[in-house]
């Protein structure tokens, strides 16, 4: 009987694996917990504005001129207004409304238009068309009031690292109906400046602006901190000013504010003012230690 050469023996069977289950891939938390998000129509028009005025140039500027209004809240108002008034200063803008509540961001989908998004998020704040893309505004109102203080710094970080080169990031606290608010400006590189702004006909004194200062700031209002120095200081340029009062609260305001000059560094453009604004260099102001 012929020999079957060793190429034509049957070869052994091998061991039998088992089939491993493909584990589903899990969508990304976001970062944050859900706010209150109680919002009213206009609540930011005064935030707004200011940013039309001290960054349109810079969205201008911008081949994706991408600004986000995180944690709009239980509303989209905040959300159609930003970009009705930034476009005054940039048509080409395009805003996403980010929101941690999906039922929120469901809620709001009906509202989308062109150059208008909302999509489930938080402080890692996703933008449509992929991970590469970088915001040149993020604009955060009434998010951080409802953290601890010592979580401020580490959220600063992690937005102001999104942003686009020459981005900003402008975060604050206001009342419900945008009478009275405080925000801090920030780039890529930390904190710049920190705005004060009211409606005049409603202010009896600046030091009522205390209650909306961001949360980086309202727990140093105290004596020997710097923010509550300022707020000591500017009633007094008030109180100085009285008797222009009867020429108007923003003839009083301005000549408050002329007195404040000479001792803090206000910066920004001076016309501003007008509209009861006044802007404070953020070194004048941050926290002691």
């Amino acid at each position: 009987m012929a020999r079957r050469s060793p190429a034509s023996a049957a070869p052994a069977s091998a061991p039998v694996r088992p089939v491993r289950p493909v584990r589903p891939v899990r969508p990304v938390r976001p970062v944050g917990t859900a706010t209150r998000g109680t919002t009213n129509p206009n609540r930011l028009r005064r935030m707004d504005r200011w940013i039309a005025a001290e960054h349109g140039a810079e969205l201008r500027r911008s081949a994706d001129p991408v600004a986000v209004d995180l944690g709009y809240g239980a509303a989209p108002w905040t959300a159609v207004e930003l970009l009705a008034r930034l476009r005054t200063a940039c048509p080409a803008v395009r805003v996403v409304g980010v929101e941690i509540d999906p039922a929120r961001v469901e809620a709001a989908r009906p509202y989308e238009r062109a150059g208008l998004d909302f999509v489930h998020g938080g402080f890692e704040v996703p933008l449509p068309g992929g991970p590469g893309r970088a915001p040149v505004l993020i604009r955060a109102a009434n998010v951080l009031r409802q953290y601890d203080e010592d979580a401020v710094a580490a959220v600063w970080q992690r937005l102001c690292a999104r942003l686009a080169p020459g981005g900003l990031l402008v975060e604050g606290t206001c009342d419900e109906i945008g009478r009275r608010h405080v925000w801090v400006a920030l780039g890529p590189e930390g904190p710049r400046t920190v705005t004060f702004a009211t409606r005049l006909g409603s202010l009896d004194t600046p030091s009522d602006l205390a209650e909306r200062l961001p949360k980086a700031l309202i727990h140093r209002n105290v004596p020997g901190e710097p923010v509550h120095a300022f707020l000591r200081d500017f009633d007094r340029a008030w109180a100085g000013a009285a008797p222009l009062g009867a020429l108007g609260a923003r003839q009083r305001w301005l000549a408050a504010v002329r007195a404040l000059a000479a001792d803090w560094p206000l910066t920004g453009d001076p016309r501003r003012r007008r509209q009861g604004e006044v802007t404070v260099r953020w070194e004048a102001l941050a926290p002691r230690g």
